[in-house]
């Protein structure tokens, strides 16, 4: 186990906290989902071995290792499931949500990830595949297919008109 100072401690959190919340609602669509897969994300960087040869290493793996916990996180829940009628409490709110991003996470995973990455956290098509472990053939092929499921589904909206403003 490394030892950190403080003020690496807080650049780490400061940093990286509200990437890895975005990556983790993109992929669960739960906040208090997403904080705890946050938190497990930033203990195994705040207290992990890894030497990181540049900061977009670092954000590299920190994506990685966030794509990987909310995968683990939707095994797990699948495992974990229970009936409807066995939840007494209601979920809390969610925050509120724009149309285009609403329209994102409904998605097919594999759509909404190459989306999100690409548009929301500005990756490259090459960048993605190297994060998702998918080809940059098969990224592409994913951004346009999501590209195209948005516009008909923002079609309605305003969205993907003729005048080269829409998504």
């Amino acid at each position: 186990m490394r030892e950190l100072d403080a003020a690496e401690a807080e650049r780490l959190v400061e940093t990286y906290s509200d990437l890895i919340l975005r990556v983790s609602y993109t992929y669960l669509k739960s906040t208090q989902d997403g904080e705890d897969i946050c938190q497990t994300v930033l203990l195994k960087l705040l207290t992990g071995d890894m030497a990181f040869d540049s900061p977009e290493h670092e954000r590299a793996w920190v994506v990685r290792a966030a794509v990987n916990a909310c995968k683990d996180e939707l095994r797990a829940f699948r495992r974990r499931a229970v009936p409807l009628e066995d939840v007494t409490e209601a979920a809390a709110p969610e925050p509120p949500r724009w149309e285009v991003l609403e329209a994102v996470m409904e998605l097919p995973v594999k759509y909404r990830e190459a989306i999100y990455f690409f548009y929301y956290e500005g990756y490259s098509a090459k960048e993605i595949a190297a994060l998702t472990g998918r080809s940059e053939a098969a990224v592409a092929a994913h951004l346009s297919r999501g590209r195209k499921k948005l516009r008909d589904m923002l079609g309605g909206m305003g969205y993907g008109q003729a005048d080269g403003t829409g998504v």
